[in-house]
């Protein structure tokens, strides 16, 4: 992992918090069926999230921020056609755009998940907003709404 050196504002040893997002959404009332009894429903955000608390290792060197941007590199251009390697750009290049990164670990001390898929309402609504999320598109969070339903009991 890393960031720019304009971002370095942390020192070794110092307690850090990582948010890992797995998903959002907006949730319209008018998906909650008992909306359309009641009235008694308002929009709100669903979401999933990991925070992992720990400590941080600034790696200054050049050759443990290579190694990192080479792994991320090979992840996300595996699925191209043609996958773009480091080596496609001049060396003089990357070599400067790779001054400008800070590497850094971090020692996780303790990881918490969060959720909120509106798991406080009645089955049909976690039901209905699901399937329009997933409807529109929305799939991550629609799915998991609708794994929240099924595993509900009321």
């Amino acid at each position: 992992m890393g960031w720019t050196r304009t971002t370095s504002h942390v020192a070794n040893g110092d307690d850090v918090l990582v948010i890992f997002r797995a998903g959002d959404a907006y949730i319209s009332p008018t998906w909650y069926p008992s909306k359309h009894e009641a009235h008694r429903q308002v929009p709100t955000w669903n979401y999933r999230v990991a925070h992992a608390h720990g400590r941080i290792t600034v790696r200054d060197d050049e050759r443990f921020v290579r190694g990192v941007v080479a792994r991320l590199t090979r992840t996300h251009e595996a699925s191209q056609p043609a996958p773009w390697k480091m080596s496609d750009a001049p060396s003089d290049y990357t070599d400067a755009l790779l001054k400008m990164i800070v590497g850094i670990e971090i020692e996780i001390t303790r990881i918490e998940g969060k959720l909120k898929l509106s798991q406080n309402k009645e089955r049909r609504d976690i039901v209905g907003a699901g399937e329009a999320l997933r409807a529109s598109g929305e799939r991550v969070i629609g799915d998991a709404m609708l794994a929240c339903a099924a595993a509900k009991t009321e």
